[in-house]
């Protein structure tokens, strides 16, 4: 892997970050993320271009913004470090550029608006997950291994069951509970995922983020002492889960199919 490459990651995941970070202030307010240009979020104040540039720009003016005296959160560099990170390890991992671009640009980057957007608002934006289903069946069609028709099927499948079992998970809720369980927004997420990795492998995600869900959003609770009925966000858990899989499923399923084996001889 050259070093040259690496480094291209980094520096283009920094920038995907800084306009994800344009996409997670605006998407939910439903402005454009073309227009108007980067301002402050305090005096609303035009950015110059030395003072939008990822990460070092924050750096520099120590988290402040140069014409008031208002802080600029920090979620603006960790997002764009995040990315960074995940650009670097997605190159290394994925050294073909269609990977490259299908598992970073495609998923990763769209994943990490949704779950910080979802963290935020409890809503994941059509806008995101909508174009994702599409893009996930074209990423999967063109560069998983096999004929063409047997690797599309496979993600149109991946898409029904992702988002089917979430539909009828949540419809049975409302049903038996007479309240929203779970939103639209995460059942057209689990259709995105499983459009990308395809059926069998969306049922991995859904496992996995299921477990994440109840101990992470357990624990929530617990230590934060909300009523049992606060709304935990479903999306960082589903995103969470796609990330296992990305870099860890194969390895997460022969351990499992082990483990049952064990127990099942025992």
């Amino acid at each position: 892997m050259p070093n040259i490459w690496l480094l291209f990651a980094g520096l283009f995941g920094l920038c995907v970050g800084s306009f994800l970070n344009v996409c997670i202030y605006r998407l939910p307010r439903g402005e454009s993320v073309v227009r108007p240009r980067s301002h402050c979020p305090h005096c609303n104040q035009s950015l110059h271009w030395y003072e939008n540039i990822p990460l070092l720009s924050y750096l520099i003016q120590r988290g402040r913004c140069r014409r008031c005296p208002g802080h600029i959160s920090l979620r603006y560099p960790t997002i764009e470090l995040l990315t960074a990170l995940l650009s670097v390890v997605i190159a290394y991992r994925f050294p073909d550029p269609a990977h490259y671009v299908g598992y970073f640009l495609l998923l990763s980057a769209p994943l990490i608006a949704i779950t910080f957007i979802d963290l935020k608002t409890y809503l994941i934006p059509d806008v995101l997950s909508l174009p994702g289903i599409v893009a996930g069946v074209i990423t999967h069609t063109y560069i998983m291994p096999g004929p063409w028709t047997s690797c599309l099927l496979n993600s149109l499948l991946g898409v029904i069951v992702g988002g089917g079992i979430l539909f009828l998970l949540a419809s049975l809720y409302s049903l038996l509970r007479k309240q929203e369980g779970m939103g639209g927004g995460d059942i057209k997420l689990a259709a995105m995922i499983g459009a990308f990795f395809g059926w069998q492998a969306v049922l991995f995600v859904l496992l996995v983020s299921s477990i994440l869900g109840t101990l992470i959003g357990g624990a929530f609770l617990l230590t934060s002492r909300k009523e049992m009925s606060h709304p935990i966000p479903y999306g960082p858990f589903l995103a969470l889960g796609a990330w296992a899989y990305l870099f860890f499923g194969p390895q997460l399923i022969d351990w499992y199919l082990s483990l049952t084996q064990r127990v099942i001889r025992y």
